[in-house]
């Protein structure tokens, strides 16, 4: 066990005062424990070790790729560039450009201007994105650090078998008053979220329709969100959250 755990922490990153972060090392503790017992099969993690292993994949990500909102004719293209826990989308016509702080404890979604970054506030937060039907809380993925979770079950999406958490907001700054996440046991992507209103209504749906391979990788492909009329299961707004898969280039200096 011992050794494996020393496998296991080589594989992460390292603070260079502090070495490992105590996040890290309670997901290494996890993966030794999983992988010499079989408790991946056998027993749920807690709810806070599944959604560190969520938030450490996210923050790993290196990439420079092309994308898309599309809800019916408005279609917004968009430049995804990630460089470990910092994304910049990038938008045209008009000129935009958020980026996105992914931390140990909280994510944080400034706007870069010719002044400078801003931070958004959190009242802009259920601000649209080019009118869509997605905000600017969805892009920060505010929900994956809400502390109060539960593991509710454990469930099947698109063949993935994936951990099933509710997650409840902090506050009421959130446009959620919970959230429901399937989160895939091998990989720690989310499969789908259902997010629900100050009166336990739905109120939108996000959900991986496809995924693709680059440089040898699995990468989202197209994710659909559909924002509900509360208290019922119609559909208001269908939006498309498209990757291609055409990695830029590094910029040359």
């Amino acid at each position: 066990m011992k050794k494996l755990l020393v496998h296991l922490s080589e594989l992460l990153p390292h603070d260079r005062k502090r070495g490992c972060s105590k996040q890290a090392w309670s997901v290494i503790a996890f993966l030794a424990f999983a992988t010499a017992s079989g408790a991946f099969a056998q027993a749920a993690p807690s709810a806070r070790e599944i959604l560190d292993g969520v938030r450490l994949r996210e923050s790993q990500q290196q990439l420079s790729l092309e994308g898309q909102i599309r809800q019916e004719n408005i279609v917004v293209p968009f430049q995804l560039q990630q460089t470990g826990p910092v994304v910049r989308y990038v938008f045209s016509n008009p000129d935009e450009a958020l980026q996105l702080h992914l931390g140990d404890s909280d994510s944080r979604l400034e706007e870069i201007t010719k002044q400078g970054t801003e931070r958004v506030a959190p009242a802009q937060l259920d601000k649209r994105v080019r009118g869509t039907a997605i905000t600017y809380e969805d892009l920060a993925l505010k929900f994956i650090y809400w502390n109060n979770a539960r593991v509710t079950g454990s469930e099947n999406i698109k063949t993935r078998d994936c951990w099933k958490l509710q997650v409840q907001a902090p506050s009421k700054q959130s446009q959620y008053s919970s959230v429901n996440l399937w989160i895939d046991k091998g990989g720690g992507a989310l499969m789908r979220v259902e997010g629900f209103n100050d009166a336990g209504q739905l109120s939108k749906r996000f959900e991986v329709v496809s995924a693709q391979k680059i440089d040898g990788r699995w990468f989202l492909k197209q994710m659909r969100i559909e924002e509900l009329a509360p208290g019922t299961n119609t559909v208001r707004a269908r939006t498309y959250l498209e990757i291609k898969n055409n990695p830029k280039p590094p910029a040359q200096r």
